[in-house]
C-alpha cells in the first residue's frame, strides 16, 4: 500500500466500495460478478482477423455504458478498460496499434469526449503500442440506436476516411458496444484500403 491510497482510497465504479489496493475503479467482487461472454471471441464474417466482445450488454454493464457516454460519468472508463485489458492474452500477438472509434467531430464537441477514446488509452498503454491517428469521421451521421442491420450499414457509407497511409501492420479497433457491427465492419474497409495489413475489433459489450 502506498501512502496516497492510504490518504484518499478509490471506490468501485459499480458498487463503491472503498479499496486501498485497486486502481481501476473496480473490485474484485464486482469484477467477478460482471456479465462475461464466454467465449469472448466469436467468429466475425468478413475483415476481422478476431472479434471479441468481453460481455453481454445487459445489467449493470449496460447502466455503466450509458452513463459513461450521456451522462458524463468518466469515472467509468478506467473500470471497462481494464476489462479490456484482460482480454491481451486471447487476441492476435502481431497486433501493433489501436485505434478508437472516432467520433464526429460535432457529436465530440456536445459530448465534451469520445468515449472509445477513454477505454482505448489505458489499453494501448498496457499493451505496449501505439494509438493510431489519422482516421476520422467524415460524416456526422444520425444515432445508430433503434436502427436495423440494413439502415445502420447505409447510415455508415463512407463514414470513415484515413488522412494518409496507414502503416500499422494490425490494427485494434475500440468500441463500447457492438450490435450489427457495421461501425466496425465500415471502419475497418477504411483501414484496410489505406493500408493495414489486417484488422481486429475489441469492444466492451455485444447487445447481439
Amino acid at each position: 500500500m502506498v501512502l496516497l491510497d492510504f490518504l484518499a482510497p478509490r471506490s468501485c465504479a459499480f458498487c463503491g466500495v472503498f479499496s486501498t489496493a485497486d486502481e481501476r475503479g473496480l473490485c474484485v467482487n464486482c469484477f467477478d460478478d460482471l456479465p462475461w461472454r464466454v467465449p469472448a471471441a466469436s467468429p466475425t464474417p468478413g475483415i476481422f482477423e478476431c472479434s471479441m466482445a468481453m460481455m453481454d450488454y445487459e445489467f449493470p454493464v449496460d447502466v455503466a455504458i450509458k452513463a459513461l457516454k450521456f451522462k458524463r460519468r468518466l469515472y467509468y472508463a478506467p473500470a471497462l478498460a481494464e476489462v479490456l485489458c484482460t482480454a491481451r492474452r486471447s487476441l492476435p500477438a502481431d497486433i501493433d496499434s489501436v485505434l478508437p472509434v472516432p467520433l464526429h467531430w460535432r457529436r465530440k464537441m456536445v459530448r465534451g469526449f469520445n468515449q472509445a477514446t477513454e477505454l482505448a488509452v489505458p489499453v494501448a498503454r498496457s499493451f505496449g503500442i501505439e494509438i493510431l491517428r489519422g482516421v476520422k469521421r467524415c460524416k456526422a451521421t444520425p444515432s445508430q440506436s433503434g436502427l436495423g442491420a440494413t439502415e445502420r450499414r447505409r447510415n455508415l457509407r463512407q463514414a470513415f476516411s484515413a488522412r494518409h497511409r496507414v502503416f500499422s501492420k494490425h490494427v485494434l479497433i475500440i468500441d463500447d458496444v457492438i450490435t450489427t457491427g457495421a461501425t466496425l465492419t465500415e471502419l475497418g474497409k477504411v483501414l484496410l484500403s489505406n493500408g493495414a495489413q489486417k484488422v481486429s475489433a475489441l469492444t466492451v459489450a455485444s447487445a447481439r
